[in-house]
């Protein structure tokens, strides 16, 4: 997916989690001129990403946006039964989670609409 983008003039960011936490990802993202926005992994092993990317701001804009786009997917999962598809064929389940989508949003909506200014 970097591929393509690797030869603009300006250097781009790649998020992931923290399984992409691994010496070669990271090197290989720094050689396509690329910023790994990768999740630290602080569970015991050291972690690949340090000082130069973690101190910037946009470092931690990504998190913060990587965080809220997975508790979407997890409130799908969790609340909305997505855990396992109930439905058979690839039309079905993608309206079934278009569905839960949408009502994930419309959960969202009154936080949303008292948040705006």
């Amino acid at each position: 997916m970097i591929e393509p983008r690797a030869d603009r003039p300006h250097a781009i960011t790649r998020g992931a989690d923290q399984a992409h936490d691994t010496q070669d990802f990271v090197n290989e993202l720094r050689s396509m001129n690329a910023t790994p926005h990768v999740a630290q992994n602080k569970s015991g092993r050291s972690s690949a990403i340090d000082g130069r990317t973690t101190r910037h701001a946009g470092y931690a804009v990504s998190q913060r946006i990587g965080q809220r786009i997975e508790q979407a997917f997890g409130w799908i999962k969790a609340i909305a039964g997505h855990e396992n598809s109930r439905f058979r064929g690839r039309n079905r389940v993608g309206w079934s989670f278009v569905f839960a989508a949408a009502a994930y949003n419309l959960v969202r909506l009154p936080k949303l609409i008292a948040a705006s200014p």
